[in-house]
């Protein structure tokens, strides 16, 4: 949550995701088997912890500007993204179909599962003679309680040149598995950064 002050990060808007006994029992096996670290830092005026945000995941909409660049093309630019924000990690960001250049995406291969939110399958960019392997997913068939996430997109930052949300430049989070958006206002630690494995 964010702290008391002037609020000078992301601006949103929750987006209700129902408590349902799948999601309940997912979250009971975090509580007993997920690890916090030490020297979780505490959120200053305008700022908000990833330990602050829950498990199951919650939805926000996110009300300020949000693009992505790749190759010298700007790939997607929205004012309806939707955020997911989960324990320990930096918030994920989910872009409309209709808001993405959908001639730079070519249909990705494998595929993976999340507990929450059901089997992802996964886009390339490419743009010109540049391309970008595995740089986004989506859910095609989300579970229900994250229909919200149907016909939307999300990004690994590390993979494409530049994403913006608002004002901030963002920073992609650790390790090669995470897809987070840092922006200036989140602290952390952030899971993907060394022996986090568990968070």
């Amino acid at each position: 949550m964010k702290s008391e002050g002037t609020p000078t990060g992301v601006r949103t808007d929750p987006i209700e995701v129902p408590l349902t006994a799948r999601l309940a029992s997912e979250a009971e096996r975090w509580a007993t088997h997920g690890v916090q670290p030490e020297g979780i830092v505490q959120p200053g005026p305008g700022q908000e912890s990833v330990w602050d945000y829950p498990r199951p995941p919650a939805l926000q909409r996110v009300l300020d500007r949000v693009t992505i660049e790749f190759a010298g093309q700007t790939i997607a630019d929205t004012t309806m993204a939707v955020r997911v924000c989960e324990t320990a990690s930096p918030p994920t960001y989910y872009i409309p179909l209709e808001d993405i250049r959908s001639e730079f995406l070519r249909v990705g291969a494998g595929s993976s599962g999340c507990e929450w939110k059901g089997i992802a399958t996964y886009f390339s960019l490419m743009v010109g003679r540049k391309e970008s392997e595995q740089c986004a997913w989506t859910y095609q068939n989300p579970t229900p309680e994250y229909d919200a996430l149907v016909e939307m997109i999300a990004f690994y930052p590390g993979r494409v040149d530049r994403c913006t949300v608002g004002e901030f430049d963002v920073t992609p989070q650790p390790g090669e598995f995470y897809a987070g958006w840092i922006t200036p206002d989140l602290v952390g630690p952030f899971k993907g950064e060394p022996g986090s494995h568990g968070w």
